[in-house]
């Protein structure tokens, strides 16, 4: 009878040891494809910031060549090459806005966002007599 108490201690342990092999492997494994996933992660953050990079080179230099086309003297040789037969504006159709033009569009945009600004609309009413 000691024979068959020492052959369940032995199976117990050769049951534990399988369970805790099966344990540490299923661990490991879990951690390789952790591991995986973020290095994954880390490729295709690389990709967006070298997209980010080529964009925002791109805005810069589109905002360059525009800048460079808005110069006055700019202005005045493509009207003569082209024939367009433009004149500068007189200094009465010239109006100066004080505040920044970006900020007032915004405002302007914005303004029944929060419900705050109501716009008046008027109807004109025909009334029969």
């Amino acid at each position: 009878m000691n024979t068959s108490t020492s052959h369940a201690f032995v199976n117990q342990m050769v049951v534990y040891t399988l369970v805790m092999i099966f344990f540490s492997g299923s661990v490991g494994l879990g951690t390789v494809w952790m591991r995986h996933q973020i290095s994954i992660t880390a490729n295709t953050n690389k990709v967006l910031d070298a997209r980010i990079a080529e964009l925002d080179r791109r805005i810069a230099e589109t905002t360059t060549a525009v800048e460079s086309e808005r110069d006055p003297q700019t202005l005045l040789r493509r009207n003569t090459e082209w024939n367009l037969g433009l004149v500068a504006p007189r200094q009465e159709q010239v109006v100066h806005v004080p505040d920044d033009s970006a900020l007032r569009l915004a405002a302007k945009r914005n303004r029944t966002l929060f419900g705050d600004g109501i716009i008046p609309v008027s109807v004109p009413v025909a009334v029969r007599r």
